[in-house]
């Protein structure tokens, strides 16, 4: 398995190792001990599916506040995502950029998206399938999001006119989002 950190700290990539032939391929997307050896210590206890029809779906950004926080393992199972996150700490050096990232079926990579993080994607094809870990259940009391569109973020999304909820399209821009994490170098 190899694991890249991304310049927000916290963040890596993960690609697991893949074995195929003529039949197809074999990859362990998670082993605890795997992700122990490099690290990765998360007690993953929820796994989310979800199915985006359309090409321009934009999911986010996401997060949960503490102490329902959550780490996020992301991957692609059918399709391709620009997949986005923004660092949410508060005394963050990098407090307020993004990284985004293409996942999808074919790169096979996963997105390790540490709590304190807000977490978004825009599906670049049709009928992509995005599956993820989570290390604490969801709490509609504890749910929030940034908007989207937010100039001050100024993410470079795939698609102006994005597919979004009606949710996503009402979350507030980061100046004015609730948030508690605080960054601990």
């Amino acid at each position: 398995m190899k694991v890249t950190s991304k310049a927000l700290q916290g963040l890596k990539i993960i690609e697991a190792n893949l074995y195929g032939d003529q039949r197809g391929f074999f990859y362990e997307s998670y082993n605890v001990e795997t992700f122990r050896k490099v690290g990765i210590n998360s007690k993953f206890i929820q796994d989310n599916h979800s199915l985006s029809v359309e090409a321009g779906v934009l999911r986010g950004l996401h997060y949960q506040l503490n102490p329902k926080a959550q780490t996020k393992l992301v991957r692609v199972t059918a399709g391709a995502i620009y997949d986005v996150v923004v660092d949410i700490r508060k005394g963050s050096p990098t407090f307020g950029d993004w990284q985004g990232f293409i996942l999808s079926a074919a790169n096979k990579r996963q997105l390790l998206v540490p709590q304190g993080f807000a977490h978004g994607f825009c599906t670049i094809v049709p009928n992509t399938e995005v599956q993820y870990k989570v290390d604490a259940l969801y709490s509609p009391e504890h749910d929030r999001g940034i908007a989207w569109n937010d100039p001050a973020l100024g993410i470079d999304w795939p698609t102006s006119k994005p597919i979004l909820s009606d949710k996503d399209g009402k979350h507030p821009v980061l100046a004015d989002a609730e948030i508690n994490f605080v960054y601990e170098g």
